[in-house]
């Protein structure tokens, strides 16, 4: 009977995982879920300690990524403090905005996400006194980082969902 409960908590944890796309934490939720099934079926041991803090130290990890990303890309592209915080505001504030004007899953938190990023950073940087060209080049870089830090915490959760798929099987 652990197989069928193990088959639905993978399938239960893929839908999880399609929610990292949508913005949402589905990393956490795979997490939560798996630790609750551990937990349930305790005299089972159908996961290892060490898999279960192994997992939420990847999601932790992917949480990172995706929070300084904008930052990140913001600093690669050679902006300032004030920049790569416009692209840690901008991005929160894009997404939380391009889910409520782009009802379209996925691309509107995404685009709202990348372009919060840019808009925040160039903003900032125009504001502190840079050439507008080159608050736009800060503002790109930092929408291209935000790109990445959403495709690396997506990466992970796929990660997350093998690591526990392959344990929830493996005696």
């Amino acid at each position: 009977m652990i197989y069928v409960w193990s088959v639905i908590l993978v399938l239960l944890n893929t839908v999880w995982l399609a929610l990292v796309l949508l913005g949402l934490p589905g990393n956490w939720l795979i997490i939560i879920s798996t630790c609750l099934f551990a937990w349930w079926h305790a005299d089972d041991a159908p996961f290892a300690v060490y898999t279960l803090l192994a997992v939420t130290l990847l999601a932790v990890l992917g949480e990172l990524i995706e929070f300084f990303g904008g930052m990140a890309g913001a600093r690669k592209a050679g902006a300032g403090w004030r920049g790569s915080l416009g692209a840690l505001l901008g991005a929160v504030c894009g997404a939380v905005i391009g889910t409520l004007l782009i009802p379209v899953p996925l691309l509107g938190t995404l685009i709202g996400a990348c372009g919060g990023a840019a808009a925040g950073t160039w903003a900032l940087e125009t504001l502190a006194g840079r050439q507008m060209k080159e608050s736009f080049h800060f503002g790109l870089g930092a929408g291209l980082g935000e790109l990445l830090g959403i495709t690396a915490k997506f990466i992970i959760g796929i990660l997350i969902w093998l690591i526990i798929a392959f344990a929830a099987f493996w005696p």
